[in-house]
């Protein structure tokens, strides 16, 4: 038997695995992302106006409100319908990815010769989805898996929500240009400049990856299960407890100084959100006077991620690494809240 006809059928069913993955792709992100988002920038362009309620005040929590079952039951319930339908997709593509793609390709395209490379070949990989950071991590442990390191990885985790084009979109509409401005410019330098610090930190790998992998429907689904049975739980959990607490994470945020801004850095860090779950949290503070400075944090710190979303990716970036990235989110935030008072 000749070598080509040997190949053939490999090559065959990586054509098929590779047309899947890109179908998954392109359909769950028009359900889910594309279609919808484009008619909410419409709908923004004509009103000027951002619809979407507070999600931190759902079922009438106030700041300063103690932990109670309702406050994280009526959050829980918020978010996940605001989320559903990309974690959804998102396990869909993580699996897909995983398995159905020759292992060398990803590395091949993200990982880079240098950190800054690498960062902007994760962060642009991270634009067209659009994902919120806890719906993004699951795609980014994945790549984490197929050998990208961790600058790429961050930084299409942060890129995801950070880059996001229909949030500045949504931003250019309904917020005050100065909003836009600054999430776009320190958007680009914290997904950039916190990934490639990491890197350098943490000393970027690559783990080494296999030339080829052969698609399987077996493969796909033990995939997908562990992806939702590892990572689902205990994002559900951090969820309920930051909905549970959050009276008391906005708690003194209406007030001025640097310690206040420094504060609202960390507690943007700490809460989840949905996508473009911001707009209407920063629109609501800035009727009750809190300051610039405070705005610009969370403008950043809000969409990144999180505590549910660093439970998903620790194991996969190591917790040196989240830790770093948090840490350096955190700084972006306090950049954001210069850039912000400043212009």
């Amino acid at each position: 038997m000749s070598v080509n006809a040997i190949r053939a059928p490999r090559r065959g069913t990586v054509a098929i695995g590779v047309a899947v993955t890109v179908v998954v792709f392109v359909a769950g992100l028009l359900w889910a992302k594309w279609l919808p988002y484009a008619g909410k920038t419409l709908k923004a362009q004509r009103t000027h106006h951002w619809p979407a309620p507070n999600i931190l005040t759902v079922g009438g929590v106030r700041a300063g409100d103690g932990p109670t079952w309702h406050a994280a039951t009526t959050f829980f319930h918020a978010y996940f319908l605001s989320i559903w339908q990309a974690l959804v997709v998102a396990l869909l593509v993580g699996a897909s990815v995983q398995v159905l793609l020759p292992r060398s390709w990803l590395p091949r395209a993200l990982n880079r010769r240098g950190v800054l490379s690498s960062a902007l070949a994760g962060g642009l990989a991270g634009m067209p989805s659009m994902m919120c950071a806890c719906c993004a991590a699951p795609v980014a442990v994945t790549l984490r898996r197929n050998g990208v390191g961790r600058v790429a990885a961050i930084a299409y985790w942060l890129g995801n929500p950070l880059l996001n084009p229909a949030v500045l979109a949504f931003l250019f509409f309904v917020a005050p240009w100065q909003w836009t401005l600054t999430r776009a410019v320190v958007g680009v330098v914290a997904v950039l400049g916190v990934a490639a610090a990491v890197g350098l930190v943490t000393r970027d790998d690559a783990p080494p990856a296999a030339e080829a992998v052969i698609p399987q429907a077996i493969g796909f689904l033990r995939a997908l299960l562990r992806l939702g049975l590892i990572l689902l739980p205990e994002y559900a959990v951090l969820v309920l407890v930051v909905g549970a607490f959050r009276g008391w994470l906005l708690a003194g945020l209406p007030h001025h100084g640097l310690l206040i801004v420094v504060l609202a850095a960390v507690v943007g860090t700490l809460i989840v959100i949905p996508t473009a779950g911001e707009i209407p949290i920063l629109q609501a503070l800035a009727l009750l006077g809190v300051s610039t400075g405070t705005l610009g944090a969370l403008l950043i710190t809000l969409p990144v991620v999180s505590a549910p979303g660093v439970a998903m990716v620790a194991r996969s970036f190591g917790w040196k690494a989240t830790a770093a990235t948090t840490l350096a989110v955190i700084a972006a935030g306090l950049l954001g809240a210069t850039v912000l008072s400043a212009l």
